[in-house]
């Protein structure tokens, strides 16, 4: 039997599926090369994350920390020593000027005044003694009836019992001087703050006053004692504003102004500061003596001014992706025409995905943005504060290394 020879047409039908299989084949070779290198160069690709240039405030402060205390403090002591008998101020209590706020017990001080008039008295009548012999033997010298030594002798006691005499009125003096130290008197008008001594208790003035009392003169008035590092001191000038807050009131902000800077260093285990002292009014009386002040001396303020933050600052290309150079951007390499390194502050942007190095004259700093002085740098524009490099099998912030 002969067989049947194949038909034109099943040829062509043939040859069109061989051509159709060899176009898939091809475009699936092009597709996976082109993969290939897509995901090659993904793994080494390179992001930014940026901040934009904005205009706003930028205030540049020194920071201290101080404790809040009275204008005028006054520590009331005793010069004489005894029982406190009786207190007539306690803490908190208002006094006045010449107020008595305590007494010791008197009688030792009473019988000392007592003996020192009774001596006082008993040398008055031996000089009215020793006048009246002088007047005697004058008038019996003037006649010729005594010796000359008797005259001398008369004029001797009656000049010894004048001595005598002064010197019993100076010790009835101090005694009465010490009985009125008894009472302790406030010497000025305040608040009394501190008080130190309880009825029955005994204070001996022997070698240091004790104090019985601190009376602050005027709670309304008060001052902050700060410590500034040696590094600020040289910016703090007299008359600058000062914000601050204390730990009582944190979400209450007060102000007040640098009224001394005290030029006798503080030396504390080789960290050199100065006491700068702020003056603040206390009208409501939340101030209080010994609470701790955290204090912001404000330097300077600009307003409205061209600034970023202080992490683009921060920022270097160390990392620097293919294609990004010189050559790259027009002015964007971090080299100069000699091959060193360009110097001065300076940013980098992105321009057209693409980071540009820019030179700035960077002003006054608050820590978080800096003010742009000068440069080739507009408002919006994304400068470059970290880089990003992407990871084939790394997705997310890896966690510590273990060894």
């Amino acid at each position: 039997m002969n067989k049947e020879k194949p038909s034109r047409f099943s040829t062509i039908l043939g040859s069109g599926r061989f051509r159709l299989f060899a176009i898939i084949i091809a475009a699936m070779v092009v597709l996976g090369i082109a993969l290939f290198f897509v995901f090659r160069g993904g793994g080494n690709e390179v992001a930014y994350r940026t901040d934009p240039v904005t205009r706003g405030d930028v205030q540049q402060s020194v920071t201290a920390t101080g404790t809040v205390n009275p204008v005028t403090t006054v520590q009331v002591g005793t010069q004489v020593s005894g029982t406190i008998k009786e207190l007539y101020a306690d803490f908190n209590s208002r006094v006045k000027k010449g107020q008595i706020i305590a007494q010791i017990d008197p009688t030792f001080y009473e019988t000392q005044l007592a003996q020192a008039q009774a001596n006082t008295d008993r040398a008055d009548a031996a000089m009215r003694d020793a006048e009246r012999i002088l007047n005697q033997n004058k008038t019996l010298f003037a006649r010729n009836l005594v010796a000359k030594n008797d005259y001398d002798a008369a004029v001797t006691g009656y000049d010894s019992a004048k001595a005598q005499l002064a010197q019993a009125k100076a010790a009835l003096q101090t005694a009465a001087t010490n009985l009125s130290y008894t009472k302790i008197f406030s010497p000025v008008d305040g608040i009394v703050i501190s008080r130190n001594v309880d009825v029955g208790q005994t204070v001996a003035a022997s070698f240091q006053t004790p104090t019985l009392f601190t009376i602050a003169q005027d709670l309304t008035k008060m001052q902050i004692n700060t410590n500034v590092a040696e590094s600020d001191i040289g910016v703090v000038q007299v008359g600058q504003d000062v914000e601050f807050t204390v730990d009582a009131y944190p979400d209450s902000q007060f102000k007040g102004k640098v009224w001394q800077k005290r030029q006798a260093p503080i030396t504390v285990q080789n960290v050199v500061t100065y006491d700068v002292v702020i003056q603040v009014t206390n009208n409501d009386f939340r101030l209080m003596p010994g609470m701790t002040a955290n204090v912001s001396i404000i330097i300077e303020t600009k307003r409205n001014v061209l600034r970023i933050t202080n992490a683009s600052l921060r920022f270097r290309m160390t990392d620097r992706p293919a294609g990004v150079g010189a050559g790259a951007v027009p002015g964007a390499g971090s080299k100069t025409a000699g091959g060193g390194e360009k110097k001065g502050p300076s940013v980098w942007v992105l321009v057209q995905g693409t980071p540009k190095r820019v030179s700035i004259t960077p002003g006054v700093s608050d820590g978080n943005y800096t003010e742009i002085v000068s440069g080739d740098l507009q408002e919006g524009q994304q400068v470059i504060v970290e880089s990003l490099k992407k990871s084939k099998t790394q997705t997310g912030p890896t966690g510590p290394r273990m060894f």
